[in-house]
């Protein structure tokens, strides 16, 4: 959830002509963390957590388009844009790792 503050933080600096590209990075941005939720619920049966954990990660790199997207529109939020890209690449690993690695029940 602190990634998410810090993408709604930056969104906040984005012009209101990029407005379609706010919109789809905050519905990328929430659907990370439900996702993840979501599928913790239902880790129980391993397909399904893994399912979500996938969905998670399809978010996060779609969210890293769209923070492109605005890097190219608004020349100054190049750098912040960047960054916030990198942290969500590494979610994106993170949450391919947990989905690698997962499995359900006894081992």
């Amino acid at each position: 959830m602190r990634l998410l503050k810090k993408l709604y933080e930056f969104l906040r600096k984005v012009p209101k002509s990029e407005y379609d590209s706010v919109i789809q990075s905050k519905k990328c941005g929430k659907s990370i963390p439900s996702n993840i939720a979501e599928g913790w619920a239902k880790r129980s049966f391993e397909a399904e957590f893994k399912r979500f954990l996938k969905i998670a990660i399809g978010s996060s790199d779609e969210l890293i388009s769209h923070l492109r997207t605005i890097a190219i529109a608004v020349p100054r939020l190049l750098s912040e844009a960047k960054e916030l890209a990198e942290e969500y690449k590494v979610l994106s690993k993170r949450i391919n790792k947990l989905h690698s690695i997962w499995r359900s029940g006894p081992f």
